[in-house]
């Protein structure tokens, strides 16, 4: 049993069809149908029906051609991976990234992994912190990036910026005039958040109960107004309900003209953006790379570690 029966199998059991089989694996109709039978030798199992105007799967071949097709996919993926082990900077990487940075870093980063490493593409994914780690720690990912210092075993951290939180306000809000909002006036605030499941409501909600004890903000807006965006978040509050910290980033740079956009006054809270490998990842020069595009992206309004 060869890769190449397998292959002419898979073409006829897609086609149904011995003479476009031939025709798309740019053989002879011949050579074709002497390779499947050869094939159903070796399996000791018919997988076709040959009637007169198509050709179906038999119950054996509709088990087995599904199987058929996995292994040529593997072993597609066997040959791109040998491939990246001669230049790790050659194929795509697949990276997950949390939902409250992509929007903002993705369009800084990836001109800049376009310019550094042409020729290795970027598969992206968006989900939350607990589902990115699970992907990597499973291999579907080969790095992700997160809003969170974790310590993971067999993972390698790489820290890539830290990034200032600000407050958000409606344009004609008390604060609105003021150069910066000291951290502990969000205790006399509404302050609007993420759905759960957003590691960036957690940093906000840890901020405020530093702040302000539970028992005062049993009637803040901030345990019924939610938003499942960054994005909608900006617009609850451009509608006047309340106001919300957002990460830098998120602003835009040139404003927004129903919001007022203040920075804390010191200590000013942060948030520090790190990258997360498998230790035992192969393409060490791919993240290496990865990582220098990160901090060659312009992204503004963030401070890179090592600068």
């Amino acid at each position: 049993m060869t890769l190449t029966e397998l292959r002419y199998a898979v073409a006829l059991a897609e086609t149904r069809h011995f003479g476009r089989a031939a025709s798309a694996c740019f053989i002879s109709q011949p050579t074709l149908s002497i390779a499947v039978k050869r094939l159903e030798a070796t399996l000791a199992v018919t997988l076709f029906e040959r009637g007169s105007a198509e050709v179906t799967l038999t119950e054996a071949g509709e088990r087995l051609i599904p199987q058929a097709r996995r292994v040529l996919e593997e072993a597609a993926a066997l040959k791109a991976m040998a491939g990246t082990l001669n230049n790790p900077l050659v194929g795509a990487l697949r990276l997950g990234v949390i939902f409250t940075i992509a929007p903002y870093l993705l369009p800084c980063l990836i001109p800049a992994v376009r310019r550094l490493a042409p020729d290795m593409p970027l598969l992206l994914e968006e989900n939350y912190t607990d589902t990115l780690v699970d992907k990597l720690k499973q291999g579907e990912l080969d790095a992700i990036i997160v809003a969170d210092l974790l310590d993971l075993p067999s993972t390698l951290t790489y820290p890539l910026y830290q990034e200032p939180f600000v407050v958000v306000t409606p344009h004609d809000h008390p604060w609105a005039g003021r150069t910066m909002i000291p951290p502990a006036d969000l205790a006399t605030e509404s302050v609007l958040l993420l759905t759960e499941g957003n590691c960036f409501r957690d940093h906000v909600l840890a901020l405020c109960d530093r702040l302000n004890p539970p028992a005062p903000r049993k009637q803040g807006l901030a345990h019924s107004l939610q938003g499942g965006s960054l994005t909608t978040i900006r617009h609850m509050v451009a509608s006047g309900v309340g106001v919300t910290v957002m990460p830098a980033t998120a602003i835009a740079p040139t404003g927004e003209p129903l919001l007022a956009v203040m920075p804390f006054s010191g200590p000013v809270p942060t948030r520090a953006v790190t990258l997360l490998c498998r230790k035992h990842f192969y393409r060490h020069a791919a993240i290496a790379r990865l990582v220098q595009a990160v901090k060659e992206s312009g992204l503004k309004g963030v401070s890179f570690f090592g600068e």
